[in-house]
């Protein structure tokens, strides 16, 4: 693989905004689908759902006034972004706003509430006695996933949301807006999709893919859709609104941002403009577009009906110069590389699916359609899924999140590669992955972490419970405290972007190709499947242990409410030692013995799946794994035995208290179980 191919696929993929649902995306779709044909490929195919998507009305704009007691708009936020040098006669580019708000007009009075986390709104609620209900609130971007905040500020009776960036989490000091380097200018703006889907898909189809004769819930019924309108400005036109705002100051210095304002909460503007209001206008409209996954599959020789999947998406907001496109680029290499083997007389043992998926900005939509389209098919026969969205964040270190299963593979591969960082050449990827980010728990192996959500692996691990697996550059976690990286879903995000700031050599998306391409290559090739139980016995011994320090917080109720975890690590200790004794004998099968070796490959197969509960979590049946989920405050981060977790969350406000220990009870047989029966799924088979 060439770093100056990864190059020509990122700028060919990046010249055109390519959002979901449009003409561009149909056109791109078919460029890589004849590419993947002419590299080798055995089939390339477009696969269609017919989808609810969001877009801004045309002839309406969306933007948000400060009025005065006449009504009279004295303020508007701006109705796009200035476009970046070279781009300025670029038609189809679409205004910053949330895909699928409410529409609506609402006005009020502003209350500033910090991230809108949780933990935001029960400082503001419980100890500061401020009430949103009616009310507009202002949040900073960053910390959590949007949609939780919007979900958290409809639970506070917020009439509407406005999200902006705050320089505190959208510019590195130090370093000037784009296009002179990479911070966020003040007039740019976070696209993003506002849905609260807890895996459904698409919002008139849970369960099931969007087809011609599929079954659809009416639009005021779907799956997630925010009730209050919600639009994002940048920071320029924020700190206008910031800046008159009344009430007590910040709580303390975690509640202020960098702009020039004292981040007073509200709600109102203060002194001469108290008689002033806000209002915003969005008129955002929902509707049933096509869109279009890219298929591809090279054919497995030994084991056809075993697959590998490697998929990352294809739309983007704008130009999708890092998100997705540093992804899509490397997808493309990485299928180039594979068709010329296969042309050179190679082919895998295992079947490799590529996939190109379309609508990932608007709530996962293209992956989650055709895993549900291929539930049944994929849940008999897939051995992994290895996500391929961007690949990169930041250019400072690797970033791995993963089931268990991955880990050693990972931590060998990396020791493969060589690293692509200033300052260690001649040494691994492992190596300097170990040093600029170790483990918290265990210094002398490199960070990796939980599988959450926010990309095309979710329907695959979560619900259907297939072996998953992301890598990517990251920025440094220590010292970088911006979110994301600060032009993130903006007009800002351009092939000029990455070549010029992020990559300009193009190695570090090289070196996540090489990973990402040896990861599929091991999976498909291995004679043995390469994945070691015996690390997710060592997962299951620190997620319970944790889980239990967070109930010791309630020692008093544990006692009085007859709470024990004792079954949980009772079936963690039969889970390791199951491992152990399944490895042993897995050195010992004999490799001549075909059937032998397929019986274990399919027990380390279908291991993940095992950890899958039918029913799904409480309120979320679309995640179904026992040991991970999304957090249920923040989509993008992963939570470990997540309905304990939940079950115990906040539980000293409830009023029954009887009942919620019930619910927690519930929640640790419902685990213990689960740990239990996947750890019988790795005994002799008879």
């Amino acid at each position: 693989m060439k770093a100056e191919n990864i190059r020509h696929y990122l700028r060919s993929f990046t010249k055109l905004p390519h959002l979901a649902g449009t003409e561009q995306n149909l056109l791109l779709a078919k460029q890589i689908q004849g590419q993947w044909k002419e590299f080798g490929l055995d089939s390339a195919e477009l696969v269609h759902y017919d989808v609810l998507l969001s877009y801004p009305n045309e002839t309406q704009p969306n933007y948000i006034s400060v009025i005065d007691d006449q009504g009279n708009e004295i303020f508007n936020t701006s109705l796009f972004e200035p476009p970046p040098e070279g781009y300025e006669n670029v038609t189809d580019i679409l205004p910053p706003y949330n895909a699928f708000s409410a529409q609506g007009v609402p006005e009020g009075d502003l209350v500033y509430v910090n991230y809108g986390r949780t933990e935001d709104f029960f400082k503001l609620e419980r100890e500061m006695g401020i009430n949103c209900t009616g009310r507009i609130v202002i949040a900073r971007y960053g910390k959590i996933f949007r949609g939780n905040k919007v979900k958290n500020a409809i639970l506070s009776g917020a009439q509407g949301i406005i999200l902006y960036s705050d320089p505190a989490d959208y510019c590195a000091p130090g370093v000037d807006p784009y296009p002179n380097s990479w911070n966020l200018p003040g007039g740019g703006a976070q696209r993003g999709n506002v849905l609260n889907l807890n895996g459904t898909g698409d919002p008139l189809t849970p369960g099931y893919p969007a087809k011609e004769y599929t079954f659809r819930y009416k639009v005021n019924e779907g799956v997630g859709i925010p009730k209050i309108p919600v639009h994002p400005i940048g920071y320029h036109d924020a700190e206008v609104l910031l800046r008159a705002m009344g009430g007590p100051a910040a709580p303390d210095s975690s509640w202020k941002g960098s702009l020039n304002v004292s981040y007073n909460i509200g709600p109102g503007f203060a002194d001469s403009s108290s008689t002033r209001k806000v209002r915003m206008h969005v008129h955002t409209n929902n509707k049933i577009t096509r869109i279009y996954n890219v298929i591809g599959i090279l054919r497995g020789a030994v084991e056809p009906d075993r697959y590998i999947i490697l998929g990352g998406h294809r739309d983007s907001w704008v130009f999708g110069g890092i998100d997705p496109t540093t992804g899509a680029a490397v997808l493309q290499e990485v299928v180039r590389s594979f068709g010329k083997m296969k042309m050179e007389g190679w082919r895998p043992k295992r079947t490799i699916i590529f996939a190109s998926w379309d609508a990932e900005e608007f709530g996962l939509l293209g992956s989650t359609e055709w895993a549900e389209e291929n539930a049944r098919v994929l849940q008999a026969r897939a051995v992994a899924y290895i996500n391929t969205d961007s690949s990169i964040e930041g250019n400072y270190t690797l970033r791995v999140d993963c089931t268990p299963l991955l880990y050693r593979l990972v931590y060998n591969l990396t020791k493969e590669i060589l690293s692509p960082d200033e300052g260690y050449e001649n040494k691994t990827l492992y190596e300097s992955w170990l040093e600029k980010d170790p483990a918290t728990e265990n210094n002398s192996y490199p960070r990796i972490n939980k599988l959450g959500s926010g990309s095309d692996f979710e329907a695959y691990f979560q619900r259907l419970g297939i072996a998953s697996g992301r890598v990517r550059y990251t920025k440094n976690r220590k010292t970088d405290k911006f979110s994301s990286y600060p032009v993130y879903h903006t007009v800002y995000e351009t092939f000029e972007l990455v070549e010029k700031f992020y990559d300009p050599t193009f190695k570090k998306q090289l070196t996540i190709a090489q990973l990402r391409g040896k990861l599929v290559y091991e999976l498909a090739d291995s004679q043995i499947i390469p994945f070691d139980c015996r690390d997710y016995g060592e997962a299951l011994k620190g997620y319970s242990n944790r889980i239990y320090k967070l109930a010791k917080k309630h020692e008093e109720q544990l006692k009085s409410y007859k709470v024990s975890f004792d079954p949980l690590f009772s079936a963690v200790v039969n889970f390791s030692k199951a491992a152990a004794e399944f490895h042993s004998r897995l050195e010992r099968v004999d490799k001549k013995d075909a059937v032998a070796v397929r019986i274990m490959n399919d027990q380390l197969m279908l291991l993940e799946r095992a950890f899958i509960d039918p029913l799904g979590l409480p309120g979320r049946k679309f995640y179904r794994h026992v040991i991970f989920a999304p957090s249920s405050h923040n989509k993008y981060a992963g939570e470990t035995f997540p309905g304990i977790y939940d079950a115990m969350f906040d539980i000293e406000s409830k009023a029954e208290q009887h009942e919620a220990w019930e619910e927690v009870k519930r929640q640790i047989s419902i685990a213990a179980f689960t740990v239990q029966a996947a750890a019988e799924t790795l005994g002799e088979v008879a």
